[in-house]
């Protein structure tokens, strides 16, 4: 199936890559130990698996596990719930609870994902319901020409709103962006340096990064951190949901957007979904090292072919997101289609680009997941403008990723 060119530099990659698959490994035991003692903090039973309807007062598990991911993640106070069905709407939910009109919402990580362009009316109010519709003013702060954090820039626009700076907005990792994931002692930073001039909300879309460092960015001073359930805290279990965690006051003001104003988290039947969420987050540490080692994996068969990965193989990394620029659509598809093939779910399909909603380019993306969308199980994707970027995240297991990579790579191999 692999060419013994291919199978020889996989064998290579592996023994070059053990002394960081132990560093992975050495994160994920961390991370686990963390995670297992806030369950046996918090007492999780059987009986915490059970569903609840209707209002869902008194829902014992839905409880728990808030207080859990609060504890794993160092915050205040945090809510988990299925019915969150991305990590956009948790985003949404997140910034429509701490923004009002006249207020300045300061993006200082280049301009966020896709998806929450329009969430936030970067393009203007247009009457659909966006933060610009509300008189959100959104601002923005680009990397300096190194890829560095401007923060010569951050510290004038915050002179310059004032009061009305009331969100400074941090991506972690790239997005559809070619920039760096930040590491979380760079988020720290961040935060020292908003925290010293200004009273604002400092809010990480945290999405790809949970359990990739042993501290999450609400352990360095965010105010308010948000997630997918079905990237990695959900473990690959979860099948729908998202989560905000924070200082009690942020997420207060986030759980009224969830529910109403005076319910906030209080409310929402589980429906029997405690059990898949609980499970997740105890096994998303392993999962995620799973994904990280992939990645890793990835970018050495692909340098070692002549192709342009980022982050290097020899490099860790603050998420779960391979990056190979292509320069050409073609080498994106293929990439993608060989991914496709190797998935246990829909292998048969070949995915083409198309007009995905919330989108301004048409996207190509392989997700043959047990879960629809399941950025954690394994995926690439990629929108098809320049310079044709394909990003590859997750694994269930390694040795399924490892498969995966080898099968995409050789089809890139056998089209040239």
């Amino acid at each position: 199936m692999f060419s013994d060119r291919l199978l020889q530099i996989s064998a290579q990659a592996e023994k070059e890559l053990a002394p960081i698959f132990a560093k992975i490994d050495s994160i994920s035991f961390d991370n686990t130990e963390r995670v297992l003692d806030a369950f046996r903090e918090y007492r999780v039973s059987e009986a915490m698996f059970a569903g609840t309807t209707g209002y869902g007062y008194d829902d014992m598990g839905r409880d728990t596990l808030d207080k859990i991911y609060a504890r794993v993640m160092g915050a205040e106070s945090a809510f988990v719930r299925h019915n969150i069905v991305n990590g956009t709407q948790a985003l949404t939910i997140g910034l429509f609870g701490l923004l009002r009109p006249n207020d300045i919402l300061l993006s200082v990580t280049n301009q966020p994902y896709d998806t929450l362009c329009e969430v936030i009316g970067i393009n203007g109010a247009n009457g659909d319901g966006s933060l610009a519709d509300f008189g959100v003013e959104y601002q923005q702060v680009d990397f300096t020409k190194d890829k560095k954090i401007d923060f010569d820039g951050i510290a004038k626009k915050l002179s310059e709103g004032g009061k009305r700076v009331k969100v400074v907005f941090i991506q972690r990792s790239k997005g559809y962006l070619d920039r760096p994931t930040l590491t979380v002692e760079q988020i720290g930073e961040i935060c020292a340096f908003v925290k010293a001039r200004s009273d604002a909300y400092v809010v990480v879309d945290n999405c790809y990064g949970e359990f990739t460092e042993t501290k999450e960015p609400t352990m360095v001073g965010a105010d308010m951190i948000m997630g997918s359930l079905i990237k990695n805290p959900g473990g690959g279990i979860a099948e729908s949901g998202g989560y905000i965690a924070g200082t009690k006051r942020a997420v207060e003001l986030a759980s009224y957007r969830l529910t109403t104003v005076g319910t906030g988290a209080e409310v929402g039947a589980s429906l029997g979904q405690n059990r898949s969420m609980f499970k997740g987050f105890f096994l998303a540490p392993h999962i995620v090292a799973q994904a990280k080692k992939t990645a890793h994996f990835a970018a050495y068969v692909l340098e070692k072919l002549g192709f342009d990965a980022y982050p290097r193989y020899d490099e860790m990394r603050s998420d779960i997101i391979q990056t190979i620029k292509f320069g050409y659509p073609e080498g994106l598809i293929k990439f993608c289609q060989g991914i496709q093939s190797a998935s246990p779910v829909d292998s048969f399909v070949t995915p083409m680009p198309w007009a995905m909603p919330g989108y301004a380019d048409e996207v190509i993306m392989a997700a043959g997941a047990f879960t629809q969308g399941s950025s954690i199980e394994i995926s690439a994707d990629g929108p098809i403008r320049e310079p044709y970027i394909a990003f590859f995240q997750g694994a269930l297991t390694y040795e399924s990723g490892k498969i995966a990579i080898l099968t995409a790579v050789q089809k890139l191999l056998d089209e040239q």
